[in-house]
């Protein structure tokens, strides 16, 4: 045997784990964890060795395809050359650009764009020929709080607190589950771990959740929580630590404005009108901010359950303030700012918001996206503006976003649709052509994304494992000949491009650790490539003031926005409950989103895709442990089986994301196997925060009912 090991990033969730991969020729031999990864300390979860299986996937394309309609009506798939492929696609784009303008061409990125770094380098080489008003990605249905959050308070959207949990003494988590996800926007690879040593010091771990997750059932205590009532939880919080004269924003002080405005804002936001429709009592409510106030080092943190809700922003907001009015901001053990190697920070745009606005639901923008719920009905509204042609790159809407039967009808309505992804899956199933990229494996890797989120500085650059195949293409090299041949279509010049790891090593040498600046690390590709389990810079610092992005460098506590959107809150609460089961996601440590179930490894076991239901809740339903039932909203309806658990709150039912494999059309062998149903069928893509348009698919309400045979 010839064998070799290959030192690599696992790039399959943001834990970005070090890992060692074992090859004989062009096989993957064993893949293990790296012990002397300085960020995940050998550490690896059951994600990691499905990289084997994404590499030799029979399903996988290899080679782009174009669909072709028969006599008969039906579909069929015949491989392309890239010739006509990129020629094709570069027309066609161009084509409706001119003839219709630039937003009927629709863009939309989906998650895995983050985690490929050449997705990020080189789209623009394409997206600066279309500056479309209509484009959207996976933010929306996720993290846009976080994002117009950091914005509003620091002056950037990618300035994000990271927790500082193993110098921490008390964590307050609502709707996170990272024991599951290995941590999101928190890259915290053995989060298992470091809870535990929290713990074994002393500290104390809160978890607020609807359900008692898996995360929850480490923690110190748990309190369920009625979905959608976070922010309520949350201001009753800040009141307390007002109403008590807890507010010490200590360090922050001389930099922090605004706290007198949102004192007497939030003056009604007690524990007891709290309690009313939170679940949790005002007791506890109080003594929990007590201990965020006298704790040595806090972190209070919010994750999916509480950005994906009716009052995301709002929430995000309030987190952010408790952590400044207790003096945990900017503190070890409390939440800091990363300094990355390649910092987005200095080396993009800080963002907007509300520059311009959807065409029908007149939406708001972030960032040049608009909300992932308004893509259907911009596909399908007749009227100047109306998408016609649209590129989908590393997406599976259908699958990802509210409302999702009434997108995949949309997408039948496009007259050319592209789809840079390596499978014929449930939204690409409607593309005229698929160009595939090559593996994982097959391509190096930095992770541009996920480092500015890391619980510790660290830099890791990872070589490819195996070479590329010939008459394949990387993903950066699709973006950049299709860009090409856009601007040839329009008399430009041919450009040179750079590669990805050319375009890193210029940003590792302008970098805060660079010789240039005077680092001991003097970090470059070359320096990474000699240490391919990556160079660790150190724990989180305190960074502030200099490390804020806003005009003044003052972090504005009264976020005009935010203090108007308390209204709405009000109002919502004032009117008694609709008395509908609320449906919630989850997360399984061995899937992420809706590109993790055609791989063996990562689907074996028992059934997941099933509704969690409180026990009482089934009785009083005559529903039996095992029933089919059928789940409905008013946006749709879907049958799956009910499944009995006392780690559910009452009231609240629970089915996982990204299933649904049961589409006609798709070649996902394993996947169709363990189809599942799709829990975005049932999500509502009118139902969004108002105040930054992201989804709200968790708290959803919903019927449950049995099955009646006909």
């Amino acid at each position: 045997m010839s064998t070799r090991i290959h030192h690599r990033a696992c790039h399959l969730c943001e834990a970005i784990c070090g890992l060692l991969i074992t090859t004989d020729e062009e096989q993957v031999i064993s893949i293990k964890g790296d012990p002397n990864d300085p960020l995940s300390r050998g550490h690896i979860c059951p994600k990691a060795v499905a990289l084997q299986d994404i590499h030799e996937d029979p399903d996988r394309l290899r080679r782009p395809v174009r669909r072709i309609t028969g006599a008969d009506g039906a579909d069929e798939w015949r491989e392309i050359s890239w010739e006509e492929a990129l020629d094709t696609t570069a027309q066609r784009l161009l084509e409706t650009a001119q003839r219709d303008g630039v937003n009927a061409v629709g863009i939309y990125m989906g998650n895995p764009t983050v985690h490929n770094y050449g997705m990020m380098t080189h789209q623009k080489n394409l997206f600066r020929y279309f500056r479309t008003d209509n484009r959207f990605s996976a933010t929306s249905v996720d993290q846009l709080p976080h994002h117009l959050v950091s914005l509003w308070l620091f002056g950037h959207k990618s300035l994000f607190p990271i927790p500082d949990i193993d110098r921490s003494d008390y964590f307050l988590m609502l709707g996170a589950n990272p024991i599951a996800s290995n941590g999101s926007i928190w890259t915290v690879p053995d989060v298992r771990k470091r809870i535990k040593d929290l713990k074994h010091r002393g500290g104390k771990l809160v978890v607020i959740d609807p359900r008692r997750t898996e995360t929850a059932q480490l923690a110190t205590e748990h309190h369920f929580i009625t979905p959608g009532t976070d922010a309520l939880f949350l201001l009753a919080l800040l009141h307390t630590l007002f109403a008590e004269n807890l507010v010490a924003p200590a360090h922050l002080a001389d930099f922090v404005t605004g706290l007198d405005e949102i004192s007497a804002a939030i003056a009604d936001f007690t524990p007891e009108f709290a309690t009313d429709h939170t679940g949790i009592d005002a007791a506890t409510t109080r003594r929990i901010a007590r201990e965020l106030a006298a704790a040595g080092a806090a972190i209070c943190y919010g994750r999916m359950g509480v950005s994906t809700q009716a009052y995301g922003t709002l929430c995000q907001w309030t987190i952010q303030i408790l952590n400044i009015v207790t003096g945990n901001l900017d503190k070890p053990g409390g939440s800091l700012f990363t300094l990355p190697a390649v910092d987005q920070v200095s080396n993009i745009s800080p963002g907007g918001f509300g520059r311009h606005f959807s065409r029908v639901r007149q939406l708001p923008e972030f960032d040049r996206e608009l909300p992932a719920s308004a893509m259907a009905e911009e596909i399908s509204t007749p009227g100047e503006g109306r998408i016609r042609a649209l590129f989908v790159g590393a997406g599976n809407p259908v699958l990802s976003t509210p409302n999702g039967r009434q997108l995949d009808d949309a997408l039948a309505q496009l007259e050319f649709m592209v789809c840079l992804d390596p499978y014929l899956n449930e939204t690409t199933r409607h593309a005229d052509i698929i160009l595939p990229p090559t593996s994982p494996l097959e391509h190096d890797h930095y992770d541009i994304g996920f480092h500015i989120n890391a619980i510790r500085n660290t830099a890791r650059h990872s070589e490819a494992v195996f070479d590329k195949p010939e008459d394949a293409l990387h993903d950066w090299e699709i973006f950049a000949q299709l860009g090409a041949r856009v601007g040839a279509l329009l008399g430009e010049e041919p450009q040179p491009v750079m590669r990805p790891d050319e375009i890193i090593d210029m940003g590792l040498q302008s970098g805060p650790y660079s010789a240039r600046r005077g680092s001991e690390f003097e970090l470059s590709l070359a320096r990474l490539r000699d240490h391919p389990s990556g160079i660790d810079m150190g724990p989180l610092q305190p960074q502030l003031p200099a490390r804020l992005q806003t005009r003044d460098q003052h972090i504005n506590c009264a976020t005009p926005q935010v203090l108007g959107d308390l209204q709405r809150l009000r109002d919502e609460f004032a009117v008694a409950e609709d008395g509908l089961l609320k449906l919630i996601g989850r997360r399984h440590v061995r899937s992420n989103n809706s590109w993790m179930h055609n791989y063996r490894r990562l689907v074996k076991g028992k059934d997941r895709c099933t509704l969690l239901m409180h026990p009482h809740d089934m009785h009083s339903r005559d529903i039996g442990n095992g029933d089919e039932v059928a789940v409905s909203s008013r946006a749709g309806s879907l049958i799956v089986r009910a499944e009995a658990s006392e780690d559910m709150m009452r009231g609240v039912v629970s089915l996982p994301h990204g299933f649904g494999h049961n589409r006609p059309g798709i070649r996902m062998d394993i996947a169709k196997r363990h189809a599942g149903v799709s829990c975005n069928d049932i999500t509502d893509d009118l139902a969004l925060d108002a105040l930054s348009g992201n989804a709200a698919v968790n708290g959803v309400p919903v019927t449950v009912s049995t099955v009646t045979c006909a």
